[in-house]
């Protein structure tokens, strides 16, 4: 049922979708086809082989597209700068807010006090579990690679301290973050796969959690078990050259910390407002008086700025920083999104290029001709481009929108499920031109065999169960 009532209203979208600019080509359906060829192809060159950097792949990438699909030459860049602008205007925000709360979190101590109250009740065999649960609660604000850095220390301080094979405790921690990163606003990818589909954020992020537990106890402890057999990993003697936890480099030195319920609080508050939105939107009570309240605090821009200002009084002032600490600390936390920025901007642009060339129509209907669910084929162009250019962002970028037609069609709750499926397609099989392969790999010492081994196969199996779970939430929703 699924199957077919996705393709019915992905070709009711593809046929009814109108020419998306004026810039729009009169090109036939083969020179579109060869236009997004050449277009990705652009991109998977300069990045892989030339190892150019994804925002400038992207700008030439858009432009060889829009040339090839007959937009003229001094209209090459508009679709391009139309949708960067529209990308960072959606999504920048959101991504920014997002990095001042994770900043907050780390260096307040805020995360660690989560790390060890959850630690601290943990018996010793559940240890795997707990570090899965960590991931998955401090992953929700921070980006992946910032929850990489924080946790892997702790990973190999909790296997020195069990003796044991850091893989066990490890790759639980890994599938959380991994997992978040790839189905959960407000993480780069998600946000900007709802942009450009048109997803509901609130439905989106409910879904989004909903794939993602089991998906992580699936992909982490589970999985853990048997790969410690395969890749034996003597318990670590030292992190990164620090000999012993008290090397570990320490940010809140004469402050003090926030409580476990604060810390939480902050990194929930913004899922829970923009879940009340749209239970409210659901149940239809946007017109009382409560659901106009909820609406408006679950919006998204307002539930991350509302954390923001509550994060600067609970891991600020309320643990004895100064009003100019925190515009300093607030001020240090965009240095490290800005490349973040310029790849969702320039993606973005890529995308508008994408729909106002008539590519990604002409890319849906065959989609629909073919008689793939919308789903799948999500699922299968993002994980293509994942494999060729190792960035999950980019495969996010691209595969959303070639989807983007026919998201037009889809009921809100498939259209959220088109982004779950995209963004576990975004995840699978990372190898050596992924920036992730690498640093997991030396975190552990392990060998580039080691890695594919634990590293590459838990990604490989996270995004495969999560699209099985997407596709069995598409088959009953």
């Amino acid at each position: 049922m699924l199957h077919t009532d996705l393709l019915a209203q992905g070709a009711v979208a593809a046929a009814a979708l109108p020419q998306a600019a004026d810039a729009a080509p009169t090109a036939s359906t083969p020179q579109l086809v060869i236009a997004a060829v050449a277009g990705i192809a652009v991109i998977i060159v300069l990045i892989v082989w030339l190892k150019m950097h994804p925002f400038l792949a992207l700008v030439l990438g858009s432009g060889v597209l829009a040339v090839t699909a007959g937009i003229g030459l001094t209209d090459t860049f508009t679709s391009f700068s139309a949708g960067l602008g529209s990308t960072v205007a959606g999504v920048g925000v959101l991504i920014a807010l997002g990095a001042i709360i994770g900043k907050l979190l780390i260096d307040s101590g805020g995360a660690d006090r989560i790390v060890d109250t959850i630690l601290d009740r943990t018996p010793a065999k559940r240890l795997p579990w707990a570090m899965a649960l960590i991931a998955f609660v401090v992953g929700i604000p921070l980006f992946f690679e910032v929850g990489v850095v924080l946790l892997i220390p702790v990973v190999m301080i909790v296997a020195r301290r069990m003796r044991t094979n850091p893989v066990l405790v490890g790759i639980p921690a890994l599938a959380g973050l991994s997992a978040l990163h790839g189905l959960v606003p407000p993480h780069p990818g998600p946000l900007l796969a709802i942009e450009a589909l048109g997803a509901d954020l609130g439905i989106t992020l409910g879904l989004g959690l909903l794939v993602a537990v089991p998906t992580v106890i699936v992909a982490g402890p589970l999985l853990a078990v048997p790969l410690t057999r395969w890749v034996r990993l003597a318990p670590p003697v030292s992190i990164l050259g620090m000999s012993d936890d008290a090397g570990l480099p320490n940010a809140t030195a004469g402050l003090r910390k926030p409580t476990f319920g604060m810390s939480v609080l902050v990194v929930l508050l913004p899922v829970l407002l923009m879940l009340a939105r749209s239970v409210v939107e659901i149940a239809g009570a946007t017109e009382t008086g409560y659901g106009t309240v909820l609406e408006f605090l679950g919006e998204p821009l307002v539930a991350l700025l509302l954390t923001a200002l509550f994060a600067l009084f609970a891991f600020g002032t309320a643990v004895g920083r100064t009003r100019q600490q925190l515009g300093d600390l607030v001020g240090s936390s965009f240095a490290p999104i800005a490349g973040i920025l310029l790849i969702v901007g320039a993606g973005g642009g890529f995308k508008q290029t994408l729909v106002d060339s008539g590519v990604g129509e002409v890319i849906a209907s065959g989609i629909a001709d073919a008689g793939i669910t919308p789903l799948l084929a999500g699922w299968l162009v993002a994980a293509l481009i994942r494999i060729a250019t190792g960035s999950a962002t980019v495969a996010t970028i691209t595969a959303a929108g070639i989807m983007a037609p026919l998201a037009t069609g889809l009921e809100p709750t498939h259209a959220a499920l088109l982004v779950l499926a995209i963004g576990a397609g975004s995840v699978f099989l990372s190898h050596v031109n992924d920036a992730g392969f690498w640093l997991v790999k030396e975190y552990f010492g392990m060998t580039v065999g080691q890695t594919f081994k634990t590293w590459t196969l838990m990604e490989s199996v996270l995004s495969v169960v999560a699209l099985l779970v997407v596709l069995l939430l598409g088959a009953v929703v």
